[in-house]
């Protein structure tokens, strides 16, 4: 633990960085610099952050607004490709990883530091996510995960190395939940959580208002896009995280985006959590129902397919890869035909597309008519299925034993 002189911690205020400052000083000898990103998590959680980690033994904290590139140039890429992981998760977590972790490389670079340091343990995604950035942006820095390498294990521990130290903490012992909140959403995980069969009571939930407790009449939201991005909320032009911000407010008021999973972390185990991601469900939601007005079949099929792989690339901390980018790119051209209008109707938890127009659209009612039309002779259709069903046909025919 030696040739080490300025480390970079990604610091949250917590308990376990807090620990980490002092931790790295004594074991490492060298000065710590708190790197705190500023993601949309709030205001309750950078008050007196700067302040805070210099009394844990921090020379300096940076704190960084990262808000507007968060949501411009992380989130939305993400919705463009269709990623949702395993079905349920819009990647919450996931997205600000990276772009809270190539900020931290930034502030390393600026101070001249060694090496960088997180509080992620040895058993999540998250340090993969953060190291994975690591490697891709500046190889030539020390990594430091101390929770592969201190011999504390609990809560417990954690907080008696701060009382010898005289450091203050918020924390408890008796603390319930871990909570991870950005922007697009908040995760939550421990407690009853830990047990799949245990229903989440309603302390879990803070960020939307319970769909039982909604209100009774449905309101709707409209979402204008241009080539793929978000551009107007109810007529109002607003910035990428302003937009998502609006959408939050609008939205959890109905308790929209509220999901509670079992899914498979990168590091093999599984883990159940409950994510509230309100705007973004609405937002999602309306960006797919565009895509359906203005992509043939086989470029939504396409499309799909690069969501499928995208989502298990941004989980898995992948984005400062060849495949990332090529990804990106793919759903890029798409995304330059998503231009028009949605409206979303929200009630009681639930978001539902009710009108979708586009200058890109598709869709022809002349063609698509029940009625009488001039545009569209059926019987074209029975050549059509033949050469269609052709390799079926040949199949039967062979096995009655006949080629007619």
């Amino acid at each position: 633990m030696s040739n080490i002189n300025k480390v970079v911690l990604a610091y949250s205020g917590g308990l376990d960085t807090s620990a980490i400052v002092p931790w790295l000083k004594e074991n490492y000898h060298c000065e710590v610099i708190a790197f705190a990103a500023d993601v949309g998590q709030g205001d309750e959680e950078l008050q007196g952050l700067e302040e805070k980690a210099i009394a844990s033994g921090a020379s300096e904290c940076h704190i960084v607004d990262l808000k507007e590139e968060f949501v411009k140039d992380f989130i939305y890429p993400t919705i463009t490709t269709g990623a949702v992981y395993e079905g349920e998760y819009l990647l919450g977590t996931s997205m600000a990883r990276p772009v809270i972790a190539k900020a931290q490389v930034e502030v390393a670079r600026k101070v001249g530091a060694d090496a960088l340091s997180h509080g992620c343990t040895g058993k999540g995604n998250d340090q993969v996510r953060f190291e994975g950035t690591f490697a891709a942006l500046a190889p030539d820095l020390k990594v430091i995960a101390p929770w592969r390498e201190w011999d504390m294990v609990s809560r417990e521990d954690l907080l008696n190395y701060l009382a010898k130290r005289n450091i203050k903490t918020s924390a408890s012992a008796t603390k319930i939940y871990s909570r991870d909140a950005n922007a697009w959403h908040i995760s939550h995980e421990g407690g009853e959580l830990e047990d799949p069969w245990c229903e989440p009571s309603k302390q879990v939930w803070t960020m939307t208002v319970d769909p039982m407790d909604a209100p009774d009449s449905p309101e709707t939201v409209s979402l204008r896009f241009v080539e793929g991005k978000l551009t107007e909320v109810n007529g109002e032009a607003l910035s990428p995280y302003n937009a998502l911000v609006k959408l939050n407010q609008i939205a959890s008021a109905h308790g929209v985006g509220r999901i509670d999973i079992v899914e498979n972390r990168l590091v093999g185990m599984k883990s159940r959590g409950c994510y509230e991601t309100p705007g973004g469900t609405v937002m999602v939601k309306a960006y797919k129902a565009l895509e359906t007005l203005v992509l043939d079949k086989s470029a939504l099929k396409y499309r799909e397919q690069i969501g499928l792989e995208f989502a298990h690339v941004m989980y898995d901390g992948r984005w400062f890869t060849a495949l990332n980018d090529a990804l990106l790119a793919g759903a890029a051209s798409f995304a330059r035909l998503v231009t028009g209008e949605i409206v979303v109707k929200l009630y009681k938890g639930t978001a539902s597309v009710i009108q979708r127009k586009s200058p890109n659209s598709l869709y022809s009612e002349d063609f698509a008519t029940f009625g009488a039309d001039d545009v569209y002779d059926q019987s074209h259709a029975e050549g059509f299925i033949r050469l269609f069903s052709l390799s079926s046909r040949i199949k039967a025919l062979k096995a009655q034993g006949s080629t007619k």
